[in-house]
């Protein structure tokens, strides 16, 4: 349900009908963007009234909204909603952010190499994992606790802001206290105490796309998140399973348009997860930046032939260095800038 203010309704009136929401033993989303003053409401009374609060003062109506997610709608907010990941901003036609970096952190040597280069060629944060979900519990899972001080080195020496992945509720405490972004993985996308705990941080969040979730699934996930009062929130495209099998996953970029119809909320492209193939992410990620995307994640490696996981996707540098000499132009035609 969205309660809708009228253009002079006054903070005390605002708070009023938050109040009331309350008393009804439903959650208050009071939220004020250029055009207007809103109060979500979200909780388990269906079959509530609207006129409880239509005669409130300073009401001008109320809807309800025609969605399954709620927080996440594009008609709860009309303005799109920028990210701050320490300095660095995503979404609402702000610059393309380009985050870059290996699947997994396995050495200092590998993380500051990569980390300079991906700095130098334009990247602002870098991915990297400290702990991975693996398919097999015989793979390489990460460096855990151990990749931290790393993380601070490179953090240091370049400026890069990192996003790094939590997989339960004990490693979103380490992402917390020192990563720059959440980042929620395809497998977790739906690990709703996972999600809760991350809003809770009011740390951004990276949330990607299921392996195969729907739209309407993927956005209600993300309300976990605003649910609990964080609105720090970056949709992550990584590819859906089709029956396809030239590719690792299939790249659904009509998902940016909708997404960008939907929601308020940013999205960026993973089209090294969405393909599989190195050679398939440059033409993929110039062309997720003419699909509208907020921004790009790719992986790259210094020795992809020996990296520990996702080598057979991850760019070498020179790759990546190239690619990153293509968006501009791209970017321009679309009325962005890197």
């Amino acid at each position: 349900m969205l309660i809708l203010m009228k253009s002079n309704a006054s903070a005390e009136q605002l708070e009023a009908v938050a109040s009331r929401v309350r008393e009804l033993g439903l959650t208050p989303h009071p939220l004020q963007s250029s055009s207007r003053s809103v109060v979500g409401v979200t909780g388990e009374r269906n079959g509530l009234d609207p006129a409880v609060f239509s005669a409130l003062a300073g009401v001008s109506k109320v809807v309800r909204l025609s969605v399954p997610f709620k927080l996440a709608a594009r008609e709860f907010h009309e303005d799109d909603t920028v990210v701050d990941v320490n300095g660095v901003t995503i979404g609402a036609g702000q610059k393309l952010c380009v985050m870059a970096g290996p699947c997994s952190f396995e050495s200092e040597e590998q993380v500051l190499t990569i980390a300079r280069t991906v700095k130098q060629a334009g990247a602002t944060v870098m991915r990297g994992g400290l702990f991975k979900p693996r398919t097999s519990p015989f793979s390489f899972q990460g460096l855990h606790e151990d990749g931290v001080r790393i993380m601070q080195r490179a953090r240091e020496e370049t400026g890069l802001r990192f996003v790094t992945e939590a997989l339960d509720e004990r490693s979103l405490e380490l992402v917390i206290e020192h990563a720059d972004m959440i980042q929620i993985g395809a497998r977790n996308m739906q690990n709703f105490t996972l999600l809760k705990k991350a809003g809770q941080s009011k740390k951004p969040v990276l949330l990607k796309r299921g392996m195969s979730a729907t739209l309407e699934e993927w956005l209600t996930a993300a309300d976990y998140v605003l649910s609990e009062g964080n609105p720090q929130v970056v949709l992550c495209e990584r590819g859906i399973r089709t029956f396809a099998t030239h590719t690792r996953n299939t790249l659904d970029l009509s998902v940016v348009p909708a997404v960008k119809e939907l929601s308020h909320l940013p999205i960026i492209v993973d089209p090294s997860h969405g393909t599989g193939y190195r050679n398939y992410v440059p033409p993929m990620a110039l062309a997720a930046v003419a699909a509208g995307a907020d921004g790009i994640m790719v992986e790259v490696h210094n020795d992809p032939a020996q990296a520990k996981s996702d080598g057979a996707q991850s760019l070498f540098i020179e790759q990546f260095q190239q690619m990153m000499k293509q968006i501009p132009a791209v970017a321009e035609a679309v009325g962005r800038t890197l």
